[in-house]
């Protein structure tokens, strides 16, 4: 039997299409700077806080990096109503993500504090400056051109998993593909149209952050 590709149907839809890129664009946005909040403030607690702390981050860490981002997500839509808290689709994917991202994060911004010498550390507070002083004009800056590359990884890595928030019937790029598909039957010219336009979202993503890169640190 001789299969014959036809995109026709697959662009008739590009309006939908859209508004699932622009939601996942959305989604990701809305992780990334949770997830990078959430990891700088752990990161700080596990390298610099006292032994409860650092056993509390250890511990979120450990679960969340060790369990499927699919059933975290379940946890909040599905399983948060249990103790009647009810969220919408959308903030239920958000926290979802939110949380797993500041987990993998947390590893990252923690080894790039802990690549910044003790010394300078030390010469900050010989001059007087407080903790958080030293931390905001001695530590950040050379951690975050170290973990630059590992965050900037991850952070796409998101982007391409916010397609499992279509499993609570958020609409995305990949539960717009998902109506498409019901209607148009073609399935294969779908998932390729929706293949590529994961991966042009990632390449454009990796372009922003190598120009943030370089105005950021490269050209000091």
């Amino acid at each position: 039997m001789k299969y014959g590709l036809q995109f026709r149907d697959v662009f008739a839809a590009w309006e939908s299409l859209l508004d699932g890129v622009l939601i996942t664009l959305l989604l990701s946005a809305c992780a990334m700077l949770g997830g990078l909040a959430i990891g700088i403030a752990c990161a700080a607690g596990r390298v610099y806080g006292p032994g409860w702390l650092k056993r509390l981050v250890a511990a979120y860490v450990e679960v969340i990096r060790n369990t499927p981002l699919l059933v975290q997500l379940f946890l909040i839509f599905f399983g948060l109503p249990s103790f009647g808290i009810r969220l919408d689709g959308f903030t239920a994917a958000v926290l979802a993500l939110v949380i797993n991202l500041g987990a993998y994060t947390t590893e990252i911004v923690r080894a790039g504090l802990e690549a910044v010498p003790r010394a300078q550390v030390e010469a900050g507070h010989s001059l007087g400056l407080s903790g958080l002083q030293v931390f905001r004009y001695i530590v950040m800056f050379p951690a975050l051109k170290a973990m630059f590359p590992a965050l900037a990884s991850q952070f796409v890595l998101l982007m391409l998993a916010t397609s499992i928030v279509s499993q609570i019937s958020v609409e995305d790029l990949f539960h717009a593909a998902s109506i498409v598909q019901s209607r148009t039957f073609r399935d294969f010219e779908v998932y390729v149209v929706i293949g590529g336009l994961y991966l042009g979202l990632a390449f454009v993503f990796r372009g922003l952050f190598a120009a943030l890169y370089y105005w950021t640190f490269a050209r000091r």
